[in-house]
């Protein structure tokens, strides 16, 4: 909703989210990590949505944690963060929790769905 009180091009920055380096002000830059975290999340909902195929997909539980696929996502990870120049190391280490956060949620859809097949057989 428009404040009137605003001129439009006050109000089209506060709408529109600026490249970091654009940004002038704080409220600017909040808006734009705002606007990156929600991005982030749908991501991460894509993510997990493969994380439901996987655990259907997958013939046991003990499939389910593959330590060298997890090495292989961690360093693609750290690749294309460093040829972002970004660091390396931080962004390994967030994806180490991210594949291990990735794996819990498979496991507890794994076992929800076995359980879901227990119920069916009885």
């Amino acid at each position: 909703m428009l404040d009137k009180s605003r001129s439009p091009a006050t109000e089209a920055r506060m709408t529109t989210t600026l490249p970091g380096p654009d940004c002038t002000t704080m409220t600017e830059v909040r808006a734009g990590v705002d606007q990156v975290d929600r991005e982030l999340v749908a991501l991460l909902a894509r993510r997990f949505a493969y994380m439901d195929a996987a655990a259907r997909i997958k013939p046991a539980r003990g499939a389910v944690r593959d330590e060298g696929r997890k090495a292989q996502v961690i360093a693609n990870a750290r690749a294309a963060a460093e040829a972002a120049g970004l660091p390396g190391d931080v962004i390994a280490d967030l994806w180490e929790q991210l594949v291990e956060a990735s794996i819990a949620y498979e496991l507890t859809q794994f076992d929800a769905r076995a359980a879901n097949m227990d119920n069916v057989d009885t």
